[in-house]
């Protein structure tokens, strides 16, 4: 890339990139102060979550190779964008390619209602998309977000071109079955994808992308316009339905059901039907009468533009807040703190793990996790009061949460998993939180672990309340998205709890003010430096283990689920353990294997029934 010269002002010579990425495409526009445009062109999808960093700078990489001219500032619109962690990831990757240039990273839907003009006195808008998908996004002048839908083809997208697409596929073969034959708008489904007989669409629908589906909205605008009325009947429910969602977005925006408000429209669902575009506005001005409506007249990307040259402004006006968005405490999030971990620090003892012999390999392993059991035994006390709150958890109907990222969290969903057939306990009585979510438990998320506000939100979904003890796992102790989660429940009335292997975390937490911050107890053993170092895979997994089978084998224990050292809640849900439900009663009782087999069936299997039946007998 090299710099852009025209003769005239020096602002002439100021050129702006603006990136828009999405599920279906990337659109690249560069222009310069006179909104001339030097390049614009489309590229392969990108959504945020779905990219690893690698990716994600393969992609901006490839758009940076095709520029003529190095961009003065730049705005970067991405689907997935949703927390200041992912636009602080995408900040990041983007800062790779372009380090010297200021710019705004955020979500394609934020570029989407900064493309529409600007008015004299801010507003609260609302954007109203369907296009291939859809969603309504809103924002107030002091940054203040509210969004309904956009959650996919297959659980959100309500009045999308998929959405219509789909319903339009339901009604022609409900039409069918009703009636015998295809109305007009099945026939000219089947003509659209040059079928022959309604049954070809079966394995069709069955693999057919989102956007395959989407291009029968097409037909259904086609169909209507002739005057179908199963076509039309499909419009209008998509229009009632946008129209709706919509006003729940505004009425989440400003707190009430009245306010000046401006609606936004986008997506070729919209902007390419009028009539579609009229019947919406409609619906909305019933609702909310006076609503300024805006169709945009420009493609979104100039959203981008627009934002990306808002950084070279001078302003006076306030920062957008970020009430919903926590930031870690200085002393929590303070590298230094992080650097007096051991799982940081290098082993002596390993400084020749490369030229070691396997056999003195495996020696230095043991001995390293021999030393474990005393870290542990000096957090005994520690380690007893939570057993402590979890015994109270379950015998007040409470449940007990594992919070962690990466190895961590696999940890606290493996110990969780267990729990139901060793115990017979209820599958959520323990649960297992892990930041990324499903995924995660094979995969690493990119940037997971460092989104506060996933913490949060991952409490606040589980409904945590009071009556629930959340112990929050991680290495180093210094995991934002497992301190989100402790902030939040310990706000719900839960008790608290971190589990970590750097002690020099206590000292940091105890020097921050604000209480929310602070966990009920702190579990910090002291497992030295790992043989790999940083590795905390290795002895701060194998304590991780080892603490959390404590905690849920000795609670369970506490609440009548063992008796002796025998498992007399096991779910005997396969061969072997059947065998073993049979010696356990059998040698709890004295009673023979047939006749503890005899009680277990009778008992439909119930280990602890078929035991008390016997002993009573």
């Amino acid at each position: 890339m090299k710099p852009y010269s025209t003769p005239g002002s020096v602002d002439a010579q100021l050129i702006t990139l603006g990136i828009e990425a999405g599920g279906t495409r990337t659109t690249v526009l560069l222009v310069d102060a006179a909104d001339q445009h030097l390049l614009a062109f489309d590229t392969g999808p990108a959504v945020l979550p779905l990219m690893s960093d690698r990716e994600l700078l393969w992609h901006l990489r490839d758009i940076a190779a095709r520029l003529p001219f190095s961009p003065s500032s730049i705005g970067i619109g991405m689907a997935g964008a949703r927390t200041e962690a992912d636009k602080d990831r995408l900040r990041r990757v983007a800062s790779r390619i372009w380090p010297e240039v200021p710019f705004i990273a955020t979500n394609d839907l934020d570029t989407a209602l900064a493309a529409a003009p600007l008015r004299k006195t801010p507003t609260p808008r609302v954007l109203v998309l369907s296009g291939t998908g859809s969603c309504c996004f809103g924002r107030t002048p002091d940054g203040h977000t509210a969004k309904v839908g956009g959650r996919g083809h297959v659980i959100g997208d309500r009045a999308s071109a998929c959405d219509i697409g789909l319903r339009a596929l339901r009604a022609v073969i409900a039409d069918l079955d009703h009636h015998g034959k295809m109305g007009a708008l099945g026939v000219a489904i089947l003509n659209s994808l040059t079928f022959n007989e309604p049954e070809q669409l079966i394995p069709w629908s069955v693999n057919a992308g989102k956007t395959e589906i989407a291009s029968l909205a097409v037909t259904v605008f086609t169909v209507a316009a002739k005057g179908d009325k199963l076509a039309k009947s499909l419009l209008s429910d998509s229009a009632a339905m946008l129209a709706e969602d919509a006003c729940v977005c505004a009425r989440q925006l400003l707190g009430s059901d009245h306010g000046e408000i401006e609606f936004v429209l986008n997506g070729g669902v919209i902007l390419k039907n009028p009539s579609f575009q009229r019947d919406v506005a409609r619906r909305i001005r019933k609702v909310w009468p006076g609503a300024r409506i805006t169709p945009l007249t420009q493609p979104s990307v100039w959203g981008a533009i627009a934002l990306a040259r808002s950084v070279l402004e001078p302003t006076t006006s306030k920062p957008r807040k970020t009430a919903s968005e926590f930031v870690l405490p200085p002393e929590i999030a303070d590298l230094a703190v992080l650097a007096k971990s051991p799982t940081e620090m290098r082993n002596p003892r390993s400084l020749k793990l490369d030229e070691m012999s396997l056999s003195k390999g495996i020696d230095l392993m043991l001995s390293e996790d021999a030393a474990l059991t005393q870290a542990i035994r000096a957090e005994k006390k520690n380690i007893a009061q939570v057993i402590h709150q979890v015994v109270r958890a379950f015998q007040t109907g409470g449940r007990l949460f594992y919070v962690g990222a990466g190895t961590s969290g696999r940890l606290g969903v493996l110990d969780a998993s267990e729990i139901p057939p060793t115990f017979r306990a209820p599958r959520e009585q323990v649960q297992g939180i892990i930041a990324g979510g499903r995924q995660a438990l094979w995969s690493a998320v990119e940037g997971a672990e460092d989104d506060v506000q996933a913490g949060v939100l991952a409490v606040k979904n589980r409904r945590i309340s009071k009556r629930d003890v959340v112990i929050g796992i991680a290495a180093s102790g210094r995991t934002p998205f497992v301190w989100g989660a402790l902030r939040e429940a310990k706000k719900r009335g839960a008790f608290t709890v971190l589990l970590c292997f750097n002690p020099a975390m206590r000292q940091a937490v105890q020097r921050v003010r604000d209480v929310s911050w602070k966990p009920a107890v702190m579990i910090t053993p002291n497992a030295g430096p790992e043989v790999l170092t940083g590795s905390t895979r290795l002895k701060s997994g194998t304590a991780t283990k080892l603490i959390l089978n404590m905690i849920t084998t000795l609670a369970m224990t506490k609440v009548g689920k063992v008796v002796s050292n025998l498992m007399v809640d096991l779910n005997p849900s396969n061969i072997k353990l059947r065998d073993r439900a049979v010696r356990i009663v059998s040698e709890l009782t004295g009673s023979s294997r047939e006749e503890a087999r005899a009680a277990l069936y009778a008992s439909g299997w119930v280990v602890k029934a078929a035991y008390l039946a016997l002993r009573q007998s």
